[in-house]
């Protein structure tokens, strides 16, 4: 008889803040006999620092370690090949489990389809066996809470904006925008920074660190070293506030 292949879980586990897990990712989480997670070398990793205390003793650990963790790589290596080539073994590692009848849960900070590396193994690995995602709380919803910054008012849109856009394509987005989040600031933030100020954004313009983290920072944009703003960063621009 023929092993019944497990299960690939993708359990979104919030921002930051242990306790914005929800009460399904926790209870996969504990159900699941693997648990994956994604990890610079030598560090611990965020994911799983949120869920380290609840695992339970008899459960795998798989730590899936980043070959790299900048997007600037020496010639002739290539980041995008690296990185794929690094997403290829990662499923391989899974899917070992998977054939063995384990389910397999990857953590993912925020939400795993919003940004999350998990989608690399998702893209991957679900059209081979049963996939099942878990929502979670995402980067910029935890911002905007901390903040205090309600995002969206009636009938106006939203733009989820990548700081790694050219300095004129960010710029045009961003002028047509009734209210923007800009992710993925780190080494771009000087340009993003610029750029609302070209714009007149700049004093709407909110800047978090590590939103709902314990060494979560919220700082004046004027007042934001140019070189030191994190990976886990990010820039709200609200939509006008509605006078009804």
């Amino acid at each position: 008889m023929m092993q019944q292949p497990g299960r690939l879980i993708g359990l979104g586990v919030g921002p930051g803040d242990p306790e914005l897990i929800t009460v399904k990712a926790l209870r996969l989480l504990r159900e699941s006999p693997v648990v994956a997670y994604f990890v610079a070398k030598g560090k611990k990793g965020n994911a799983f620092g949120i869920i380290e205390g609840h695992l339970q003793q008899a459960q795998t650990l798989l730590p899936l370690v980043y070959p790299v963790t900048t997007e600037v790589l020496p010639a002739p290596l290539s980041y995008e090949q690296v990185i794929s080539d690094f997403y290829d073994s990662a499923s391989q590692e899974l899917a070992q489990h998977l054939d063995a009848g384990r389910d397999v849960a990857v953590i993912c900070e925020g939400d795993p389809f919003f940004y999350g590396s998990y989608m690399y193994l998702h893209d991957r690995l679900a059209e081979r066996y049963q996939a099942e995602v878990v929502p979670g709380v995402c980067s910029m919803l935890g911002g905007a809470s901390v903040l205090g910054a309600p995002l969206v008012y009636r009938n106006q849109s939203l733009s989820v904006l990548s700081g790694v856009l050219p300095h004129e394509e960010l710029k045009r987005r961003l002028a047509d925008a009734d209210a923007a989040v800009v992710m993925k600031l780190g080494r771009n933030f000087p340009k993003v920074r610029q750029v609302l100020e070209e714009l007149g954004l700049a004093r709407r313009a909110l800047y978090v660190e590590r939103a709902t983290m314990a060494n979560q920072k919220i700082v004046p944009l004027d007042d934001v070293e140019p070189m030191s703003s994190p990976y886990f960063s990010l820039i709200i621009v609200p939509g006008e506030r509605w006078q009804g």
